[in-house]
């Protein structure tokens, strides 16, 4: 995947909205630090009122870099490499893991792609595949079995054991017993 481009109306249409988002925020900034109204902000003196757009585009640039590193951390989650995060982003592999150092979990020790579940009188095993996805296998306390298919892997350990949670409370020996 490329560094995207946008069109010139594109970027009109992004400028008006990020300018609609900001003000508020400006006005906002400006009144706390004056104590007038924010409808009043205008009327300041010119240099107090553009320090307080600067303030605000300073407070917009911290939730943007933490949506971007949120968005990278997803991105991770979901398999994709740094190399690619770099490419989207148009900076090189070490750049992107400079820039999102957690984006990516580090390898960790060969334990940490195999786990044991026990739950309800059943077990499941969850694994952890070369692409970082997660699948579950599991025995219910009334012998019952199931396994997931490469088609329905999941992206984290925690969403894996949530559904082998499921199917271990389904055939738990109290629920046969309720039937």
């Amino acid at each position: 995947m490329a560094v995207s481009e946008i069109t010139p109306e594109e970027q009109a249409e992004l400028d008006k909205a990020l300018y609609d988002a900001l003000n508020p925020l400006a006005s906002a900034i400006r009144s706390q630090q004056t104590g007038l109204s924010v409808d009043r902000m205008w009327e300041a003196d010119p240099a107090e009122v553009a320090l307080s757009v600067l303030a605000a585009w300073k407070v917009m640039d911290a939730e943007v870099r933490r949506l971007t590193a949120h968005a990278a951390a997803t991105a991770g989650s979901y398999g994709a490499s740094y190399e690619q995060m770099g490419a989207v982003w148009g900076i090189t592999r070490q750049g992107a893991r400079k820039k999102w150092p957690d984006a990516l979990s580090r390898s960790a020790p060969a334990t940490a792609g195999r786990s044991t579940l026990a739950l309800f009188g059943g077990t499941a095993e969850l694994v952890q595949a070369p692409s970082g996805e997660w699948s579950w296998a599991g025995v219910g306390a009334d012998g019952a079995s199931a396994a997931v298919t490469d088609e329905m892997r999941y992206a984290t350990a925690e969403e894996a054991a949530a559904h082998a949670g499921v199917f271990l409370k389904e055939h738990a020996l109290d629920a046969v017993d309720r039937s």
